[in-house]
């Protein structure tokens, strides 16, 4: 099966070499700990000791993904999350001490792409920075429609009934991963095949929190059926990507 990584044509290389991430987190010994890893492999990198820091880097620099500390004084990770939201659409992969799954379903619903818990491989980290980043945009021009759902590669959108969608990177590319084979039932692992390639580092889990973030925003659209689980199977799009737009009156 074609990936999107394959479809897009992009060396790690490239990647490296136009790419700014952000670091952002109040212990020095963790940023130096990333910060080499990064620049070893190639990239550039800022640091910020504090969320409000970050912020003020993201408004005079151009960042391509932000590497975010949950835990952090005055301005902790998820507020901080929020705050970068309300900027734009830029990749927040989240750093926390903690596994729990609450905290995973917090940071997705807040719009973070993906989660690495402390203590941490920094070659892991790495590998998941590049996934993110190779993911970009879709380089097909061509625009994917079923049904009242509408996804525009190019564009980088996705509507709902002439409606937008307000999707991370994660979210756009399993959204696009779907809408090419809209009959198919995708199971975990062939999910996180098409969106990462072979190489990848996404688990399971991370995917149904992707997956029940997106029905929550699509659900909060008037979609209640975006995402259709097929029991002991895998998932496809439910009953409403389907149904075509309604016509309006003229």
């Amino acid at each position: 099966m074609q990936t999107l990584l394959d479809k897009r044509k992009i060396t790690c290389k490239t990647i490296a070499m136009t790419k700014r991430v952000l670091i952002v987190d109040d212990d020095p010994h963790i940023r130096d700990v990333i910060r080499i890893a990064l620049e070893s492999a190639g990239m550039l990198t800022i640091e910020a000791a504090n969320g409000r820091l970050a912020l003020t880097h993201l408004d005079r620099e151009d960042i391509a993904l932000v590497v975010l500390d949950v835990g952090m004084p005055e301005m902790d990770g998820f507020e901080c999350c929020t705050e970068i939201r309300r900027r734009g659409q830029v990749p927040v992969l989240f750093l926390t001490a903690r596994d729990d799954e609450i905290d995973r379903v917090l940071g997705f619903q807040l719009g973070a792409d993906d989660f690495v818990a402390k203590p941490f491989s920094p070659r892991e980290l790495v590998l998941r920075i590049k996934a993110i980043l190779s993911r970009g945009k879709p380089e097909v021009s061509s625009i994917l429609e079923h049904g009242n759902v509408t996804l525009d590669p190019e564009r980088h959108t996705c509507q709902i009934s002439g409606t937008e969608m307000d999707l991370t990177a994660t979210e756009f590319a399993l959204m696009h991963l779907l809408l090419q084979q809209p009959q198919r039932v995708f199971d975990r692992n062939q999910m996180i095949h098409g969106v990462y390639g072979n190489n990848n580092t996404l688990s399971g889990r991370t995917v149904d929190s992707h997956i029940r973030n997106m029905r929550a925003k699509a659900a909060s659209l008037g979609c209640e059926d975006l995402i259709q689980t097929v029991r002991g199977v895998g998932v496809r799009l439910g009953s409403c990507a389907a149904q075509p737009a309604p016509r309006q009156l003229q």
